[in-house]
């Protein structure tokens, strides 16, 4: 067969080799030259003629007209002939005739639970002096009385019988390549490699149960909008052993009737009347921690600001509290008494009352 590949030297076997023989010396050949396992330029093409010297000599009907015919048996039946075929897509095919070569076939890993998300409304000084809630929150957990599972209380889950403990079954099948065997997760176990023979009445075998739980928050001084409180592994139970999720906590805090708050500072606007904007004079202001005494100068005009330190909102994760920033507005009266106007008018004469200016 001058020009056309030997499938036996390929394989490195001779002509009567049985199947075992072919067998075997394909799987260290493939395993071999694999291009996960062999970074030669070559490799991947030798690769290529393992497969398709195996297709031929593995299958004894295919085999016994290659015998027979040599290449012309095989190319009446398949035209295009081998070297024109894409072997490129039979790794995951070896994969699963080596079982994944030598790499372990995982059952089901641990998986952490889902965390769930929850909204809590404060109010304004909730927010600026913390406070303590209890919330009830819904969340699959362990059951309680198999512990997990999922076997009635003194009862435990056996071996399963159709993996053996694998988590996985095999299954051979003939494709025009020859034999291949298949790895897919036990149906019986889903994997585990278990199988419960008297479930657990709690929670019908599934070791899970929803349950409604009250817990308590601690909500910390200072938590703002842009804030969330995080409740560690207090979230849905885990899989096949997997750590609980968290519970995420977002807050909605209720405006203020007269503080608005900026980051840890809290505004405040003060209405004062034009005889304390122009004399002067202490007032008492309220802020969140009570009333302050604040110093009006005389000829205070208004938008101007005052601050007064240390009255605003304790700062989160650090020792302190921010300001009150004190807006002041001066009022202008609307309805004056005879004696409140005679006086506002001599104070005009006084002060002139044209609007002019002198240059």
């Amino acid at each position: 067969m001058p020009g056309r590949k030997d499938y036996y030297a390929i394989l490195g076997v001779p002509r009567d080799a049985t199947q075992e023989q072919i067998k075997a010396a394909f799987r260290k050949l493939a395993f071999k030259y694999h291009p996960d396992h062999n970074s030669d330029e070559d490799a991947e093409e030798k690769f290529k003629e393992l497969n398709e010297s195996y297709s031929i000599l593995g299958d004894p009907g295919r085999r016994a007209k290659y015998d027979r015919y040599g290449h012309t048996g095989e190319e009446a039946e398949f035209p295009f002939g081998f070297s024109d075929f894409d072997f490129s897509g039979f790794g995951d095919i070896f994969d699963t005739f080596f079982g994944g070569f030598g790499q372990e076939q995982r059952k089901h890993a641990p998986r952490r639970g889902a965390d769930i998300d929850l909204l809590m409304k404060l109010t304004f000084e909730d927010a600026v002096f913390g406070t303590t809630r209890d919330i009830e929150v819904t969340r699959t957990e362990y059951c309680e009385a198999c512990h997990g599972n999922g076997c009635e209380p003194g009862s435990s889950p056996v071996t399963c019988p159709d993996c053996g403990g694998a988590g996985q079954v095999r299954r051979s099948m003939k494709s025009m390549f020859g034999k291949f065997t298949q790895i897919t997760v036990c149906p019986t176990c889903d994997g585990t490699g278990k199988k419960v023979v008297l479930p657990c009445g709690s929670c019908q075998g599934t070791g899970r149960k929803r349950v409604t739980r009250k817990l308590n928050v601690s909500v910390p001084a200072g938590i703002d909008n842009d804030h969330h409180i995080t409740l560690e592994s207090a979230g849905e139970a885990g899989l096949y052993g997997g750590e609980p999720g968290d519970i995420n906590i977002a807050v909605d805090i209720k405006p203020h009737n007269f503080f608005e708050r900026k980051n840890d500072d809290i505004l405040y606007d003060l209405h004062i009347n034009f005889t304390q904007a122009a004399l002067g004079e202490t007032v008492k202001v309220p802020t969140v921690h009570g009333p302050a005494d604040l110093k009006i100068p005389a000829g205070t005009q208004s938008g101007d600001l005052f601050d007064l330190k240390g009255k605003g909102v304790p700062h989160l994760h650090r020792r302190g509290n921010g300001n009150q920033t004190v807006k002041v507005s001066v009022d202008t009266p609307k309805n004056l008494t005879k004696k409140q106007r005679e006086l506002l008018e001599e104070l005009a004469k006084s002060m002139g009352s044209n609007g002019s200016h002198e240059e």
